[in-house]
């Protein structure tokens, strides 16, 4: 078996779509929920005009996490006519759903209302927008803030979407290219959920890390197509380190900014601490180091080992290389790069 059937082999079993049956319970918690908001909106005279999935369910970037909650991330989007200059008060109705049904820990969080599930593994987030003509604006406030923190502010969360999803910037193998790339954002996932501590992971952020890629994505297919996601993944790391998300601080600290491709075009990283930038630079770093091991190594076992350390045991180690089929790491005859997309 050669490194590259056994990234595929790690990707299938890490990956999570909303269609697999781990998601079961969500997929039917989500659609009972979308039915009670849209009830309780249309009661109080704001009848939802459309709403649509955001976050990995969207993109198919989803991984799973042992342990963790598995994620609803469900826009609702009502009428820019009729629509209330207070944004939290359409807000106030939807956490009151969640407190009827169950949730723990509903509230209202500046860009969302956010709740977990007593009885289920299972966190929703629901931000809220008004649309006109094809614009959207997002209901931005919490619960108790000053009405000069709640606002309707300026979003593009298909934009976002779409953004990430399209793959007409890539000359030649489109398709591959995007699978691949989507690919390498699960990998870099499970990277971050092994390496940091949980604390740390969730301030590196999934949006950031999909963006970075996206942006720094290096394919690597060679003339018939086929794949080595061993190379496009340590060639990605590598332009993420060199472009210009990290910026020096001094004392061997960094700080770490990445702003969103759409509307509100705002920093993903805004007031995240040096600690946390720091961290991700040296780690980014080492995981750069460590694939460049893979590379130049040409036993499989010796390979797989370097990797499982990297992402953790879900990347199996074979008991053996006497029967494997060494891996070939030319990229002579690799086609194409992203183009920056």
């Amino acid at each position: 078996m050669s490194i590259q059937a056994k990234f595929i082999k790690f990707h299938d079993k890490i990956k999570l779509s909303r269609e697999d049956s781990e998601y079961k319970d969500a997929r039917e918690k989500d659609d009972s929920i979308l039915k009670a908001v849209k009830k309780a909106l249309k009661e109080e005279g704001y009848p939802v005009v459309d709403n649509f999935l955001q976050g990995s369910m969207s993109t198919s970037t989803g991984i799973k996490n042992p342990g963790e909650d598995f994620d609803i991330d469900r826009a609702i989007v009502i009428a820019f006519n009729g629509s209330p200059d207070d944004p939290v008060k359409v807000k106030k109705i939807v956490l009151k759903v969640l407190e009827d049904r169950g949730f723990k820990n509903a509230k209202i969080k500046k860009p969302c209302v956010t709740a977990d599930y007593t009885s289920k593994n299972l966190h929703i987030d629901i931000p809220i927008y008004r649309e006109q003509n094809g614009d959207y604006e997002l209901a931005v406030g919490k619960k108790n803030s000053s009405d000069d923190n709640r606002e309707w502010s300026a979003s593009d969360p298909k934009g976002l979407r779409d953004w990430i999803n399209d793959s007409s910037l890539y000359i030649g193998s489109a398709n591959k290219k995007l699978e691949q790339y989507k690919r390498i954002v699960r990998y870099l996932k499970r990277w971050r959920d092994n390496k940091f501590s949980t604390a740390v992971a969730k301030k590196v952020f999934s949006i950031a890390l999909t963006v970075m890629s996206k942006q720094q994505f290096r394919s690597s297919l060679d003339d018939s197509e086929k794949a080595n996601d061993l190379v496009a993944l340590r060639d990605t790391v590598n332009d993420m380190l060199h472009a210009s998300y990290f910026s020096f601080q001094g004392n061997e600290q960094y700080r770490v900014r990445v702003t969103l491709p759409k509307s509100p075009w705002r920093d993903i990283f805004d007031g995240s601490s040096l600690n946390t930038g720091t961290q991700f630079y040296n780690k980014l770093t080492v995981l750069k180091s460590k694939l460049d091991q893979v590379i130049e190594e040409t036993d499989l076992v010796k390979q797989c080992k370097i990797l499982n350390e990297v992402f953790g045991d879900d990347f199996e180690v074979p008991s053996s290389s006497s029967t494997a089929k060494k891996a070939a790491y030319s990229t002579a005859g690799a086609s194409g790069t992203s183009q920056g997309a």
